[in-house]
């Protein structure tokens, strides 16, 4: 199975990895969690970028707050899928940083989610393994079904109070 990089521009950035990290341990999906500035190690997050499908990368999970270069960056140096997670951080609430990881140049696609939406950045990517993968896509099947009856659970409960 490829792994994900999960990247992310600063440490501060860490609670909203923490939320994909652990949507990749209950899938099983092998990672790797990195450090790599768009601004400040340009070089090192270009030499990541080009060698991970090599490397065994799937696809990629760029995090990052306020100008949110970085999805950018790393998508201008591989084919590899990439998932842009913005970051609520400094006085925009994200989304300054929604803004900037949505607005690609045409032939340098990021896919992009909510503002700290890690969860789903983290299925998506899944989603995508899932493609050549039927264990991970039953997976994804069986998480599915599960969601659908705790809603339905919610839903029967609510009614039961209130219905009275």
């Amino acid at each position: 199975m490829r792994k994900i990089a999960v990247i992310m521009g600063s440490d501060s950035d860490m609670p909203v990895v923490e939320r994909a990290i652990d949507v990749l341990k209950q899938f099983g999906v092998p990672y790797e969690v990195h450090i790599f500035s768009a601004h400040r190690t340009p070089e090192e997050a270009a030499l990541f970028t080009k060698s991970a499908r090599k490397n065994g990368f799937g696809a990629i999970i760029a995090v990052a707050g306020m100008a949110a270069h970085l999805a950018g960056a790393i998508a201008a140096n591989t084919t590899l899928p990439v998932v842009g997670i913005p970051v609520a951080s400094g006085g925009m609430g994200g989304i300054d940083a929604l803004l900037s990881t949505v607005q690609m140049p045409s032939g340098i696609p990021v896919a992009t989610v909510a503002v700290n939406g890690a969860a789903n950045a983290a299925l998506l990517c899944i989603q995508m393994l899932a493609i050549e993968d039927a264990d991970l896509a039953a997976a994804l099947d069986a998480k599915r079904e599960t969601d659908k009856k705790k809603v339905l659970e919610k839903d029967a409960a609510l009614r039961e109070s209130i219905n009275k």
